[in-house]
């Protein structure tokens, strides 16, 4: 007949989970472990979120609170997220080890969120950091619809005995995640197999090109140009004064419509005239 393990507290479950994971560390195991600052689960933007999405969830309902006691305890020792799959070892009784996998986000909605962020998300540094319009936040939140997965996309396994849907363990370890993308936001796309670069792009197909051109204070002139590359542009004599060499002045009037090439005889004609007064006065 089967029988409950007895209850251990959780002072004492906290001791056994750090020495438990100084074991495994010493025999070679790398492990990542659910640290959390305080007793606040999650204090960002799309930690608050990945939790707030799970509690909407009926289905979770009665073993969610037992999960946020064990993640504050530190008993979730390594939590691994990768590409539809989360993998985490976590300390109750004793150590079970846990499989979550996530279904891909549909192409279909994915292109559909895209649209409908459309000129609203301006940078993936935005993005990541939760910085765009409450419209975004609801489309990208939104049940179903949305980056979220819902009951029906999460599938689970945990090595303990309890028959329940969820067990307390496994509602530990989604609690860890929303954790982890307190400090790893960009994990979340991971998991749900779509890029967060692309949504930023789609973002901002689509929108209108800029009518006007460049302000004047952002157009360089021909004599800045000519500084900056180290260049002398056609014409560059006159704007400066100074009298270029002779072979240089032709080839350069050979390169001018005919009414510049006057202008340019006629300019150089003062340019002498005005050397040999300066001269005469000497």
């Amino acid at each position: 007949m089967f029988q409950w393990r007895r209850y251990v507290p959780a002072a004492k479950r906290r001791g056994k989970a750090v020495r438990h994971a100084a074991k495994l560390r010493k025999g070679g195991q790398s492990l990542a472990p659910v640290v959390m600052q305080g007793r606040t689960i999650t204090t960002t933007f799309w930690g608050k979120a990945w939790c707030e999405n799970l509690e909407r969830y009926s289905d979770y309902a009665n073993r969610l609170p037992r999960g946020r006691t064990y993640v504050r305890n530190g008993s979730v020792i390594d939590l691994h997220i990768g590409a539809g799959h989360i993998s985490a070892q976590v300390m109750g009784s004793d150590l079970y080890r846990i499989e979550v996998s996530v279904t891909e986000l549909p192409p279909t909605r994915w292109r559909a969120l895209g649209k409908d962020c459309t000129g609203s998300i301006d940078s993936l540094v935005e993005l990541l950091q939760g910085r765009f319009s409450q419209h975004v936040m609801q489309r990208i939140c939104a049940p179903g619809t949305g980056l979220f997965p819902s009951p029906k996309e999460i599938k689970f396994t945990c090595s303990c005995p309890d028959w329940a849907a969820m067990c307390k363990h496994v509602a530990a370890v989604l609690y860890g995640v929303g954790v982890r993308l307190d400090t790893q936001p960009e994990l979340l796309f991971t998991l749900r197999k779509v890029d967060a670069t692309d949504l930023v792009e789609r973002a901002g197909d689509g929108l209108p090109l800029p009518s006007k051109g460049p302000a004047a204070g952002r157009v360089l002139d021909d004599s800045k140009l000519s500084e900056m590359f180290g260049i002398e542009l056609a014409g560059a004599e006159l704007e400066t004064g100074v009298e270029l060499p002779r072979t240089e002045r032709t080839r350069r009037s050979q390169s001018l419509p005919k009414t510049a090439r006057k202008a340019t005889r006629s300019g150089s004609s003062r340019g002498r005239s005005v050397k040999r007064a300066a001269g005469g006065t000497r």
